[in-house]
């Protein structure tokens, strides 16, 4: 794809880089979760070798929306809100071997290899996360109970903050869907994480350090003062 062409698609796809991609993946409203690194990302986006002579190969979870060569990470929108639901099983201890077979069985089911991050899913997620993991030898999910649990506990809770337009996911409020000061919208300033209003999280958090009072801060960008807060919460977990 020609730069051009790169630059207008991510326009509505968005488009984050390894450390962008990172901070928002590692970022979490709980301490309850594991960082992950940037060879992880790149393990499952690009496949690896394995073995004494690196003769087994594993094959990458899905083909990111960007050509990502030489160890060169760039994601769309989809392909972020896909791996925090990897990211999520990982977190829990369920192996990458069962994540892939159950990634595979959903986009099957879906109708697309994105299926995460689908309205079906977001519809019928239940069912469906029931019906992927029914028969596979992993400790977490061999009994109908413990499917039920992981689904509860992990999947339902990272599908409860993002929105829909269509088939497909379009915002993601990572403070949470009732809070909606922070949008993560990849319509809307590549993908970066903005106030509300549209100003940059942290163009308001670095002001506040500039200036050291978020009711300036506020004044000085036209936005209310829990966008300021917020913002300034926000950037503080993405580097913690």
């Amino acid at each position: 794809m020609a730069k051009v062409e790169q630059e207008l698609d991510a326009l509505s796809r968005g488009a984050y880089s390894a450390s962008e991609a990172l901070r928002l993946l590692n970022f979490s409203r709980t301490a309850a979760t594991r960082h992950i690194s940037r060879n992880t990302v790149v393990r499952w986006l690009q496949g690896y070798d394995f073995g004494p002579d690196h003769e087994g190969h594993s094959e990458p979870l899905w083909r990111p929306d960007y050509q990502n060569d030489n160890n060169l990470v760039e994601l769309s929108f989809r392909d972020l809100i896909e791996l925090r639901f990897v990211k999520a099983f990982r977190d829990i201890g369920i192996g990458l071997p069962t994540i892939r077979a159950c990634y595979e069985r959903a986009a099957e089911e879906v109708k697309d290899d994105r299926p995460f991050s689908t309205q079906r899913f977001r519809t019928d997620g239940k069912t469906i996360f029931l019906e992927i993991t029914e028969g596979l030898d992993e400790p977490k999910l061999v009994d109908l109970r413990h499917r039920q649990n992981v689904f509860r506990t992990i999947v339902e809770p990272s599908l409860k903050d993002l929105e829909f337009d269509a088939s497909a996911v379009s915002r993601w409020f990572p403070l949470g869907i009732q809070r909606r000061s922070i949008v993560i919208d990849p319509a809307r300033a590549f993908g970066r994480p903005i106030s509300s209003t549209g100003v940059p999280t942290e163009v308001l958090a670095r002001a506040v350090g500039l200036e050291g009072s978020t009711k300036k801060v506020a004044f000085l960008y036209n936005v209310s003062v829990t966008e300021v807060r917020d913002a300034v919460s926000f950037e503080r977990k993405l580097v913690a």
